[in-house]
């Protein structure tokens, strides 16, 4: 049986040297060493060469503070060089859209650590507390205000995306800006004082006017517009009467084991399109699948 590809930016390999963030000494020399190599950007987009990133060696006079150390991979020290006239790094990109089709996964995976960082400290060059400027300490893990010595670190969002089950059915559900015919689980993200469980269950009621319960966690996979945390769970359902929240939702529909696979198979009978590969929601549907063949 043909392997099924991971999830978009979940191949990592990276190892992330905590021990060298904090270690200002190991740190200069990693950041000496001939060896170490500056991830080429074009503002927030990837360069590469096919399926692999583009490294160049870092510039002579190159300032440590002005590049994050993403970490070692195969031993060679990794940075990327912060900037900040960029884009907002939840804006659409073609490029990195693209790239996302032909970068081996651990290479697309590294490029979506560095977009996070170097979006986050584009955006984070003033205290979140007092206003004053602040500057990378810990290799561009932290920025620390110079002022009143508040510490900020990179943020993640989490996002639950899920699938709600009833009598062997799941609801999928469409935004305007979808492509024609392209449906998708449900999403939305986790407000403060929510478990998973819980924001799953609200965002099915509010954006679908589906109660669920039994939330079921099946995987997660990083997304780097700008950074997210996808969270994807499988929930049973109550019943099957929707109640469409049109600001959220353009349609949602219940589907059938037999209507998924004829979407991932591209069928042109089929009831949707399905999300590309490298979508998580891809792989929530051929999880629930797998759960359907198994009961079967």
């Amino acid at each position: 049986m043909t392997a099924v590809p991971l999830p978009g930016y979940c191949g990592g390999t990276l190892d992330r040297v905590d021990h060298i963030r904090n270690d200002q000494e190991a740190l200069a020399r990693t950041f000496a060493d001939p060896l170490a190599r500056v991830l080429m950007l074009d503002g927030l987009d990837p360069v590469h060469d096919e399926a692999r990133l583009t490294r160049a060696p870092l510039e002579p006079g190159a300032a440590l503070e002005d590049h994050v150390l993403l970490g070692l991979d195969a031993g060679q020290a990794v940075f990327a060089r912060l900037a900040t006239d960029l884009p907002h790094g939840g804006a659409y990109s073609p490029t990195a859209w693209t790239a996302a089709s032909v970068l081996s996964p651990d290479q697309l995976a590294l490029y979506g650590t560095a977009r996070s960082l170097v979006d986050w400290h584009a955006r984070h060059r003033f205290c979140a507390v007092c206003g004053g400027a602040t500057h990378v300490v810990k290799a561009g893990w932290s920025r620390r205000c110079g002022d009143c010595d508040a510490e900020h670190f990179p943020r993640v969002d989490p996002v639950t995306i899920m699938l709600a089950e009833y009598k062997g059915r799941v609801l999928i559900g469409r935004q305007p800006r979808f492509p024609p015919r392209r449906y998708s689980a449900l999403a939305g993200f986790v407000e403060p004082g929510e478990t998973v469980e819980q924001a799953v269950e609200r965002e099915l009621f509010e954006e679908a006017g589906v109660r669920v319960h039994n939330v079921r966690y099946v995987m997660s996979q990083p997304w780097p517009f700008p950074s997210t945390l996808m969270i994807a769970c499988m929930a049973q359902a109550q019943d099957d009467r929707i109640t469409l929240d049109t600001n959220e939702l353009e349609d949602a529909i219940w589907v059938s084991a037999d209507d998924v696979r004829a979407a991932l198979a591209g069928r042109d009978d089929a009831r949707f399109l399905m999300p590309p590969v490298m979508a998580v929601a891809h792989h929530l549907f051929l999880h629930w699948l797998q759960e359907q063949d198994g009961a079967s």
